[in-house]
């Protein structure tokens, strides 16, 4: 075929390629037409003035017809060759489909400069100016459609993620539109070292809808959609693929931490919920979940708990065990819910939720309260970071209030109740009872706690 002659004068082998180009037509692929662009790319290239002024003379020598003497008259023909191969190739590119002509457009300039990477040759250089000036119609109305939906979008994202993301859906398909038409330009313009002004503009504009709707509104998802789309559309623009791949980077980080938060989320909600029948003929619920605590008609936001208290109590008739009554009570600062269970297996199962929904809650803000400096009373017993206010028992007068430091106390428990007592005067201690005084298992746990941490001089100092 023509365009595999060998040993023909450069000249003459372009002269026939250029014939050639008359014969494509919409039937042709463009991956052929695009091969077929390249290879007269690389021709022209290889055109020289002084190799054609050669040839030319030896032809006329030949014919006895005297030699050409100066190469400006060859170089002023080159160029008047050189623009009817861009003609005969612009022609034929015309006879395609659009859709061809831009495919074959995108493959001669991606593959000749290996996606932007080399300097192309002259003739591409020339065709993709002419392509851009073509094109430039279509590229402008489509850029204002791009900025019209991200204007939509923006003045939308208040009315939440469900009305934005249909207008970001039609924003993805023009911004492909318009790519798919601008990327031979785009690509010619990294192989000159340049960006494509119309193109960086336009993918600024979509990062900054992308940077809005996560800052402003917290739509992640809408936003990582848009950093992907300007990677992957723009990705011939190294000042914005650095600054999206950062974007993206942030992006990718806060996504991960939000599904890991999330599945935390959804293993806590399993580890708390739960629902229990209690009675025999008449059955009331007690439940917990992170909708909040229930006994009969009482709820409670797990929030708004401010007190729990349980205890067991033994029964027996001479002597003889008859089982064992366990309460558990729960409430805000207004009202108390008590709940009195025969089922062992009922009570601990929904202590463990209790634990991790509400004490651990209680346990921090007791920290967070005694850390601030403030003062929290049990009964009797007045808690401080650095102490406690215990009660001197007199067997004659009236009892005294005496201050002491956790260096000097010790703890204990017995009959139902959590002590805590002096080092130096067994008359000086408090009592509390685990089952009718609230909040005991969280003081318990508090100074326990801090008991196991070296040096400690005060509660909080768990906290560190």
């Amino acid at each position: 075929s023509l365009r595999e002659e060998s040993g023909l004068p450069t000249l003459a082998h372009l002269n026939l390629l250029a014939s050639a180009f008359e014969a494509v037509d919409g039937n042709d692929s463009a991956n052929d037409v695009a091969e077929f662009i390249q290879e007269m790319a690389y021709l022209v290239d290889d055109l020289s003035a002084e190799q054609v002024l050669r040839d030319v003379n030896e032809d006329r020598s030949v014919s006895g017809f005297p030699e050409v003497k100066g190469i400006e008259q060859v170089e002023a023909e080159l160029s008047e060759r050189k623009r009817y191969y861009r003609n005969a190739i612009k022609d034929a590119l015309n006879r395609l489909p659009p859709a061809s002509l831009v495919d074959a457009m995108t493959a001669a300039v991606d593959q000749i400069t290996c996606n932007g990477e080399d300097h192309a040759p002259e003739l591409i250089d020339d065709l993709v100016d002419s392509y851009a000036v073509e094109t430039q119609g279509f590229l402008q109305t489509e850029a204002e459609s791009v900025e019209k939906l991200i204007n939509a979008a923006r003045d939308s994202a208040k009315s939440g993620e469900n009305v934005v993301k249909p207008i970001v859906d039609k924003l993805v398909v023009v911004a492909r539109n318009w790519d798919k038409v601008a990327q031979p330009i785009q690509l010619s313009a990294k192989a000159r070292g340049i960006d494509h002004d119309p193109s960086r503009e336009i993918a600024y504009s979509i990062r900054s809808l992308a940077i809005d709707l996560f800052n402003e509104h917290d739509m992640l998802d809408q936003s990582k959609r848009l950093t992907e789309l300007i990677q992957e559309l723009f990705a011939e623009l190294p000042e914005v693929v650095e600054r999206v791949g950062e974007d993206a980077e942030a992006l990718a980080e806060i996504f991960h931490n939000r599904k890991q938060a999330e599945a935390q989320k959804d293993e806590w909600t399993r580890d708390i919920t739960y629902r229990a029948e209690v009675g025999v003929m008449f059955k009331d619920v007690l439940s917990i979940s992170p909708d909040g605590l229930a006994w009969k008609n009482q709820r409670f936001p797990l929030e708004a708990v401010t007190r729990v208290r349980w205890g067991a109590v033994r029964h027996s008739v001479n002597g003889i065990p008859t089982g064992s009554t366990y309460t558990l009570a729960f409430g805000d600062n207004r009202s108390e819910a008590v709940v009195e269970l025969k089922k062992e297996s009922t009570y601990s199962t929904f202590l463990e939720k209790l634990w991790k929904a509400v004490v651990i809650r209680l346990l921090t803000e007791l920290f967070e309260t005694l850390q601030a400096g403030r003062e929290v009373r049990f009964g009797e017993l007045t808690l401080r970071d650095d102490g406690v206010t215990l009660i001197k028992h007199k067997f004659i007068g009236a009892n005294e209030k005496v201050t002491c430091s956790w260096g000097q106390v010790n703890v204990w428990s017995a009959d139902g109740s959590f002590y805590i007592g002096s080092k130096d005067n067994k008359k000086t201690y408090v009592g509390l009872s685990y089952i009718h005084a609230a909040n005991t298992h969280v003081l318990e746990q508090a100074i326990r706690m801090a008991f196991k941490k070296p040096g400690m001089r005060r509660l909080s100092d768990v906290m560190r």
